[in-house]
């Protein structure tokens, strides 16, 4: 048996006469073989120096459609080698509660997929070392088919090395903070450092997802600031504030908070944010009224409390995000986990998510703050819905939302002194009037209109 083997640039028309020569031999000859080997036209350094008889347009033809199979096989080895070799998962501030209740989640499959094996990568200082070497044990007891493994980092030159996803927890504050102001500005020279790490060491296409408890808006802003190049993909976790806001709804109406769906988040997620409830639809909920489990009502058509909700629910939310209790370990850690999932997989079909994403003006928020906002992920990036009705949003309430947000940018970066957030008092409720479509606009720093 015969066998040859025929090698050329992907793109090369005289490559293209070759193949069909060889084609037509190895179909009529029995015991004639032939190995294909292309190249991209990159690559390729050899020159065929032979004539051809064989019009320029056709061979043109066969080259490129060669071609488009070699980028075409390219990209199957590519997304094959994703099989193999693990997805680089880094986090910060890994000695936290938060990233002990989110290494189980990582490692169950739900998140990344079955597929794909991750190595987990626990960066955090020197002197919580001892707890990172717990955190790594009992990750490796979980004998998890999708964790490859565990790795501890405490060289901050090292930190994000190959990331193809990067957790920021909230950091710890190794020193005594005074004033608001120095809280604010201290949260930039780290920001400064991740970003410029993530420059330096992680993929290039890596996804930046920020959680935790205090100055997350501003945290991704001064990320996108510092990490120029992964700006687009870095987002901030507004989940969180949103299971509150439908654990506090479940209880009073009685269901479980898994059954109501699209509660938006607007604004700072640790700070002035407000909660809409226009969207918002109760599933399965019993009553006079029941339908198949597709069937939702609005939730405000069954709130005939209203004092409860311009009080009681406001007040919660505002004690919440005031101390941070929102974002416990366990309620950080499924949020996180959670936004991931959502954008690997996509969001379920026809549900809102609350989000952290740098604002382009939509909705009149400001260019160039982070603002949460209501989207849908799919086809692995997110989709800011701006064709929702019915969701604008006063100009004064616009103002104190971005306000605080370009306070704590201009703080941080040392181009203003002092901090002066937007207040709020619950006589607010009786004397601010908006329009009758702005109605059940409930805002969580304790002001409601109605």
């Amino acid at each position: 048996m015969a066998k040859f083997v025929l090698a050329g640039r992907a793109d090369c028309p005289y490559y293209a006469k070759a193949e069909l020569l060889a084609d037509y031999l190895q179909k009529n000859l029995p015991d004639f073989r032939i190995h294909k080997i292309t190249q991209h036209p990159d690559v390729w350094e050899l020159y065929y120096g032979v004539t051809s008889s064989m019009t320029t347009e056709l061979m043109k033809s066969i080259a490129q459609e060669n071609l488009g199979t070699h980028i075409e096989k390219e990209l199957e080895e590519e997304s094959l080698k994703g099989l193999v070799n693990p997805l680089q998962v880094w986090i910060t501030s890994a000695s936290s509660l938060a990233c002990y209740h989110l290494i189980p989640i990582l490692t169950s499959g739900e998140v990344f997929g079955p597929q794909m094996e991750i190595s987990i990568n626990l960066f955090d200082s020197k002197h919580t070392e001892e707890k990172l070497i717990s955190h790594k044990q009992e990750a490796e007891d979980l004998a998890s088919p999708y964790l490859q493994s565990v790795s501890i980092c405490t060289q901050v030159e090292e930190a994000f090395h190959g990331a193809h996803v990067i957790i920021i927890l909230d950091d710890h504050m190794d020193k005594e903070i005074y004033s608001l102001e120095d809280c604010i500005r201290s949260r930039a020279p780290l920001c400064q450092l991740y970003g410029s790490l993530i420059e330096k060491n992680a993929h290039n296409f890596a996804k930046i997802i920020v959680g935790g408890k205090t100055f997350v808006n501003l945290k991704t802003a001064l990320l996108m600031k510092y990490a120029p190049t992964f700006a687009h993909n870095i987002i901030a976790v507004a989940l969180g504030v949103e299971g509150q806001a439908k654990a506090a709804l479940a209880r009073k109406l009685k269901i479980t908070p898994s059954c109501i769906k699209d509660v938006i988040i607007w604004g700072n997620i640790s700070g002035n944010n407000y909660v809409d409830l226009r969207k918002a639809k109760v599933y399965r909920y019993e009553s006079a009224i029941w339908g198949p489990p597709h069937y939702s009502r609005p939730v405000l058509s069954l709130l005939f409390d209203r004092d409860w909700v311009n009080r009681e629910f406001v007040a919660s939310l505002k004690t919440l995000t005031a101390t941070g209790r929102q974002f416990g370990g366990m309620l950080a850690a499924h949020s996180i986990a959670t936004t991931l999932k959502y954008w690997c997989h996509g969001s379920p079909p026809g549900e809102i998510v609350s989000l952290g994403v740098l604002s382009e003006g939509q909705f009149g928020i400001p260019k160039g703050i982070v603002f949460s906002m209501p989207v849908k992920f799919e086809n692995g990036t997110w989709v800011v819905l701006t064709d929702l009705k019915n969701t604008e949003i006063s100009q004064q309430v616009m103002t104190r939302m971005a306000n605080d947000l370009i306070q704590e940018q201009l703080v941080a970066l040392g181009e203003l002194a002092n901090f002066q957030p937007c207040q709020s008092d619950y006589k607010d409720l009786f004397t601010h009037l908006m329009p009758d479509d702005e109605k059940d606009l409930i805002l969580s720093d304790g002001e409601s209109v109605e």
